[in-house]
């Protein structure tokens, strides 16, 4: 290794000031790049414009920012399901003379790089710098952080949260009252860090400032609340509205008995939890064959890991991810990333459970049953990612076993790069 090669890796590896900044500025090209000039060189007709990074929920929070809320009670689809602080915040810099779309891309960009430089300096102090390495990383570069580089709340809501965690470990009480009161007006998983916090508290015996500070972090749902009673004279309203999104609340066993049947037989195969048989046969046999080769494939490169040498199990593992990314289309990469996420968080915050401090170990179980009491399995990959326990826990283990770590950010690029050109072509990616 030169010296030029030595010094590139103690600035960029071991220097808390270019660590973060460099993984955000990369992970930005990609997504960019992904989606301003290779996405329309390959589909004619796509064009460069703002209107790329507003779709789906990016137009429910222009009409916030630019009209308000609307709601009727009338279990359909409305605005109010979304939480205010994030398009409040876009009004404000549209006040200044700024457009919607470039507005909602500073605050989400520019609050992911804020949420990677808090989650560094918090896993440093506490884990030590190859947590934080492997912790930053694994949330700069998992797929759905696709969703900081466009007009959604994913930036904003992980640096409330991630500043919210880091003050209460650190004891700052009024800063934590402060960032979790705005996490609990950004995304309805906020909600999360209020048991959290308490439980925390009451874990490691914490004075009776924190259970207040932690109780004043529901200022910020309570607010909006309030704002609900005098506008539509309800002040659960936000709730109700959650129905257009996810009409009945509870565990969706059979939304995941779908979704993962799905993954393993393919949707032409599995209808009414049954393989669906044509003429003796099923109706796409590729998938479930598929399927199996690459688990064996996969199964194989973990069994052999340390038999085989570093270029032949790079040249296998990436074979993988590429016959991954032909086989799958945009549905099938949107269930599996939803199952991996809620699974392998869980099974990465069991296993780092005794390494964590309470209040992560704490939010993290916590914001999963959260979603896994919501009902539906809609955009649960997002939605997990928000919850920064996870990607924390996931760092951990990856630190560990720096080659695991080293191919799974590779498949996360991949799927990364994916998701965007899902996104750019205005498909449903999570």
């Amino acid at each position: 290794m030169t010296t030029v090669q030595i010094l590139i890796k103690k600035v960029l590896w071991r220097n808390h000031v270019f660590f973060p900044i460099v993984m955000w500025f990369l992970s930005r090209v990609i997504i960019w790049t992904t989606m301003l000039l290779i996405t329309p060189k390959f589909f004619a007709s796509l064009n460069w414009h703002w209107g790329i990074f507003d779709a789906w929920d990016g137009v429910h929070y222009r009409a916030i920012a630019t009209t308000g809320y609307e709601f009727v009670n009338d279990g359909k689809q409305h605005n109010l399901a979304f939480f205010p602080l994030f398009p409040f915040t876009i009004r404000l810099l549209m006040q200044l003379g700024l457009s919607f779309e470039v507005a909602g891309l500073l605050i989400n960009n520019l609050a992911f790089l804020a949420a990677l430089y808090c989650l560094y300096l918090w896993l440093k102090e506490f884990y030590g710098t190859r947590v934080a390495q492997w912790g930053t990383a694994i949330l700069c570069w998992y797929p759905a952080s696709m969703f900081t580089g466009v007009i959604y709340t994913e930036g904003l809501y992980l640096f409330l949260s991630t500043a919210t965690l880091r003050a209460f470990d650190k004891k700052q009480y009024s800063w934590m009252a402060i960032w979790g009161a705005m996490a609990t007006a950004t995304r309805p998983t906020g909600l999360a860090l209020i048991p959290a916090l308490i439980m925390a508290a009451i874990k490691e015996r914490r004075n009776a400032i924190a259970y207040l500070a932690s109780l004043a972090t529901a200022t910020g749902v309570l607010l909006f609340s309030l704002y609900c009673t005098i506008r539509f004279h309800d002040p659960l309203a936000f709730i109700a509205a959650q129905r257009g999104w996810r009409p009945s609340l509870g565990f969706d066993w059979q939304g995941w008995l779908n979704m993962l049947m799905q993954i393993v037989l393919g949707e032409k195969n599995w209808q009414f939890g049954w393989v669906k048989a044509t003429s003796g046969w099923i109706n796409d046999p590729w998938h479930p064959l598929i399927f199996i080769l690459l688990s064996i494939g996969a199964y194989c490169l973990y069994h052999f890991r340390k038999s085989w040498i570093a270029v032949n199990l790079a040249y296998g593992f990436y074979t993988l991810v590429l016959l991954l990314l032909i086989w799958t289309d945009t549905h099938l990469m949107n269930q599996i990333l939803n199952a991996f996420m809620v699974l392998s968080g869980i099974y990465c915050l069991w296993c780092c459970r005794q390494q964590l401090t309470a209040v992560t170990l704490m939010y993290g179980f916590c914001g999963v049953g959260l979603l896994l009491a919501s009902g539906g399995t809609i955009s649960l990959s997002r939605l997990a990612y928000g919850i920064v326990p996870l990607n924390v826990a996931m760092g951990m283990l990856v630190s560990r076993h720096p080659r695991l770590g080293s191919f799974t950010l590779g498949l996360f690029v991949a799927l990364l790069a994916k998701l965007a050109v899902g996104f750019a072509q205005e498909q449903w990616v999570g």
